[in-house]
């Protein structure tokens, strides 16, 4: 009734299919490492230059720490208000 032929065929492109899912899920699970490695090492990166700008301009460094968390508390405090306006 029914040919070998043709189950020895589909079962040869579903195991092609397969391995091709496989290697594109392999490919994209080394994509997100590396990607996961450089963005840890540019936080690194960035890490070491914000601790030795801080040791070069302590100063300028706590000045400019001041500014942006006044900046950050004078933006929370008007999205305060304005939620009780609301």
């Amino acid at each position: 009734m029914f040919s070998k032929k043709p189950l020895a065929q589909t079962q040869n492109l579903a195991d092609r299919a397969a391995d091709q899912v496989n290697a594109l899920a392999q490919r994209g699970v080394d994509g997100v490492l590396d990607a996961s490695h450089l963005i840890r090492d540019r936080a690194l990166r960035a890490s070491d230059s914000t601790v030795g700008y801080i040791k070069d301009e302590p100063v300028k460094a706590m000045l400019i720490a001041a500014v942006a968390g006044a900046a950050l508390m004078a933006i929370v405090s008007l999205l305060g208000r304005s939620r009780y306006r609301g």
